[in-house]
């Protein structure tokens, strides 16, 4: 599959308030994940597919959290990527830290300023697959921040560019 040409993306979601009763409660971190398995489902509804490793973070998260965002990356943000994909990370918090991103209006989730397109997700459907699942969202609203670049993909092992 190595070999399969796939757009970036980055998912994320903001964790739901500790209580959701108590409107002084502390808003729970955002939480941010780059994804390679991302694909229109289709039009009429607007659906998106996202494949999230079974147990991650993400797929935790998006357990409790139906609203999720969404941002396209493009080819300038290669750091990006690279600073969701990490294995051991340091906390959520710290990685959005120097990132500039909106808050999405109807998910909250935080989307990436320079990003090709933006998304805002309701969770649909699920589908355990293998090792992973599938998480299938209702598309709320698009958003295109920025005609400025290319696509970043993934190819091989590596970040690329088209062309």
């Amino acid at each position: 599959m190595s070999r399969l040409a796939a757009g970036v993306v980055l998912v994320t979601a903001c964790e739901p308030s500790l209580d959701a009763d108590d409107p002084q409660a502390p808003v729970g971190e955002d939480v941010g994940m780059t994804a390679t398995a991302f694909l229109s489902v289709s039009l009429d509804p607007p659906l998106v597919l996202v494949s999230l490793r079974e147990g991650s973070r993400m797929d935790d998260l998006l357990d409790e959290q139906p609203l999720w965002g969404v941002s396209v990356l493009s080819e300038s943000q290669r750091h990006i990527a690279g600073r969701f994909a990490m294995k051991g990370r340091i906390s959520d918090r710290l990685l959005f830290e120097d990132i500039p991103y909106a808050r999405g209006e109807t998910s909250g989730a935080p989307l990436v300023g320079g990003a090709l397109a933006t998304l805002e997700c309701r969770t649909e459907q699920t589908v355990t697959a293998g090792d992973h699942t599938l998480v299938i969202g209702r598309v709320l609203s698009a958003d295109l921040p920025s005609a400025d670049g290319g696509p970043l993909m993934y190819f091989k092992g590596k970040y690329r560019q088209l062309g």
